[in-house]
C-alpha cells in the first residue's frame, strides 16, 4: 500500500485497486461488476465463469490487509440487476459472510440501480462522510470532495520501449483546494477507459490539475493528464 493525501485526508492505494481511508476504517472499491461472466454466457459468450468468487476473494484479502471494519462500494457492483440471483452458491456464502462481518455499503450505479438489501449489508444512491461524498460516476460541476468511479481509468505508458497499460486512479485538484478521485475498477472481469479520455477530464472539470495516480514498486506514481492553460 501506498499513503496517498487528498483533501486534508490520508488514505492507503493498495496494490489491487482499492483505497483504503485509515481515519474511517474503510475500505472503498468501485465497478465489482460481480457476475459479469454469467450475463454474457446468456448471451453466447462465453467467459471464464468464476470471477465473482475471484473478485471477493481479493476484497476479503483487502480487507485483512488494512484492517477495514467498512467496506463502501461505488456501483456497478453487480453486472445488471438480476446479478444477485445468478451467483453460484460459493460465491454467494463469500458475499454473505463478507457482509456479515463487516459494516458493508453499497452504492449504486447505472449497472445495478435496482440493487437491494437481499444481497446483505445496506444500499444508497449515494453518501456523503466526513464531508466527502461518494457516488457511483463523477458530477461535473461538484466542488466538495468526491470518490466515484465508472469509468475504469487505466492508465498507459511507453517505459524504455516497452508499453505498459495499468489500472490507475484518477485525482483532480480544484481552486477551492480540494479535488475529486476516480478510482479504477476493481472487478476481476472489467475492463478500462484511457485515464486521459475526454470523458474522463470533463467529468472532473472544474480543475487546475487532473493526474493519474498509481502504486509502483512500493511508492506513489503520479502521472500528468491534464493541466489549466496559464
Amino acid at each position: 500500500m501506498v499513503p496517498l493525501s487528498f483533501a486534508n485526508h490520508e488514505f492507503l492505494l493498495t496494490e489491487d485497486r482499492a483505497l483504503y481511508w485509515p481515519a474511517e476504517r474503510a475500505l472503498l472499491v468501485a465497478d465489482l461488476h460481480l457476475e459479469k461472466a454469467s450475463y454474457y454466457a446468456q448471451h453466447g459468450q462465453m467467459l471464464p465463469p468464476y470471477d465473482s468468487r475471484d473478485t471477493l476473494e481479493r476484497v476479503a484479502c483487502a480487507i485483512r490487509e488494512t484492517g477495514a471494519r467498512r467496506v463502501l462500494t461505488l456501483g456497478d457492483n453487480f453486472h445488471d440487476d438480476a446479478g444477485p440471483e445468478r451467483l453460484e452458491p460459493h460465491a454467494a456464502g463469500m458475499l454473505a459472510a463478507l457482509t456479515r462481518v463487516v459494516d458493508w455499503v453499497w452504492v449504486t450505479g447505472n449497472h445495478d440501480a435496482g440493487l437491494d438489501a437481499r444481497v446483505g449489508g445496506t444500499v444508497a444512491d449515494e453518501l456523503e462522510i466526513a464531508g466527502m461524498v461518494l457516488r457511483h460516476k463523477a458530477m461535473a460541476g461538484e466542488m466538495r470532495p468526491e470518490f466515484s468511479g465508472h469509468f475504469h481509468p487505466k492508465l498507459s505508458v511507453t517505459v524504455r520501449q516497452k508499453h505498459i497499460r495499468r489500472a490507475c486512479a484518477v485525482v483532480s485538484r480544484n481552486a477551492g483546494g480540494s479535488g475529486r478521485i476516480i478510482l479504477p475498477a476493481f472487478g476481476t472481469l472489467t475492463g478500462g477507459m484511457d485515464a486521459a479520455d475526454p470523458a474522463i477530464l470533463s467529468a472532473l472539470q472544474p480543475a487546475l490539475a487532473i493526474d493519474a495516480v498509481l502504486p509502483v514498486a512500493g511508492k506513489l506514481a503520479q502521472f500528468p493528464l491534464w493541466r489549466e492553460a496559464a
